[in-house]
């Protein structure tokens, strides 16, 4: 029974964060919002609703390793994982001046979000600033974007690829809040299911946070992205995952750390966290060197990613025992 529960959880999580997303897009722009805003906000918010729900149900489930683990893990997965596959399928045309600025703005996040783990904790003014700095920053965006082509189209196709499905009004609104309704159900299945797997397992709540949950709250982000790139349009797949992680690193921990204090657990601060910094920095390096992500860097990425959920298993402790 709790194996299904777990399967139910994520089905609920892929199903609820689709229609979300589509319903909620095809709302905006019949409200008359612009596809630029929409594919900044919308689709960038849709795509990390499973991450906010699971952390904020852990949080307040008492499994801060659970919800620190999902956060850190899902940005992992995101670049590593998720851009890895996108370029097997497709390379990965590479528009530095439409995605530079906002790669600058998630390793300025990241490396904020690191040193307040350092604390151990992640109090409520904390994570407000966080949240709001996510704001401001889109804020800020929003104005520059309408005289900023090249942004505002990456940000209008990342909308498009959620319009395909025509809806009326109140089918939207319909898909948009039954999806809202199975992303709250799913992650209570998930996380009650995946703390009783845990415990009975003996695994820490942590490396279940960061593999198994990070992997399925991920899975909107990898489809959206392994659609882009199907389709010819690759170039989305690095926006969902830029704007993913943004979202995850300033609204997801940043959110639920202003509503419950959000401990850091030890493994988290000492090892996976600057294995996410490592993969930030790394993206970066790839957008402002290269000109496009081929199918050998695909198959690179994807490979480190198998080389630290191989950690995972092996457990860390152990893995830094054997090099000291």
């Amino acid at each position: 029974m709790t194996y299904l529960q777990l399967l139910a959880g994520f089905a609920l999580l892929f199903g609820g964060a689709e229609f979300l997303v589509r319903g909620a897009v095809l709302v905006a722009s019949k409200l008359g919002l612009s596809a630029m805003l929409i594919g900044m906000t919308v689709v960038g918010f849709g795509t990390s609703a499973p991450e906010f729900v699971v952390s904020l149900n852990a949080a307040f489930d008492g499994s801060p390793g659970i919800a620190m683990g999902n956060v850190v893990g899902s940005n992992i997965a995101n670049i590593w994982l998720i851009l890895g596959v996108a370029a097997l399928i497709a390379p990965v045309m590479v528009n530095t001046r439409a995605v530079i600025r906002d790669a600058m703005m998630l390793v300025g996040s990241t490396v904020l979000f690191a040193l307040l783990c350092l604390f151990g904790i992640i109090e409520h003014i904390a994570g407000g600033i966080l949240f709001l700095l996510l704001i401001g920053y889109f804020l800020w965006v929003y104005r520059q974007e309408r005289t900023d082509g090249a942004a505002a189209h990456l940000h209008e196709r990342e909308a498009e690829e959620f319009q395909d499905v025509p809806m009326n009004i109140w089918v939207a609104w319909g898909s948009a809040l039954g999806g809202l309704a199975a992303l709250v159900y799913g992650a209570d299945l998930l996380v009650g299911s995946g703390t009783v797997l845990a415990r009975d397992a003996g695994v820490p709540e942590e490396v279940i946070g960061l593999t198994l949950f990070a992997i399925g709250t991920s899975l909107p982000e990898l489809a959206a992205s392994v659609t882009a790139a199907w389709r010819g349009h690759a170039d989305v797949a690095i926006g969902n995952i830029v704007g993913s992680n943004l979202f995850n690193t300033l609204g997801v921990a940043g959110g639920v750390a202003a509503l419950t204090t959000l401990p850091v657990p030890e493994q988290i601060a000492g090892f996976d966290l600057w294995v996410m910094v490592v993969a930030t920095f790394m993206l970066l390096a790839y957008l402002t060197l290269s000109v496009r992500l081929r199918r050998r860097d695909g198959a690179l990425f994807a490979g480190i990613y198998c080389a630290y959920i191989a950690a995972q298993i092996v457990g860390v402790d152990r893995l830094m025992a054997w090099f000291v």
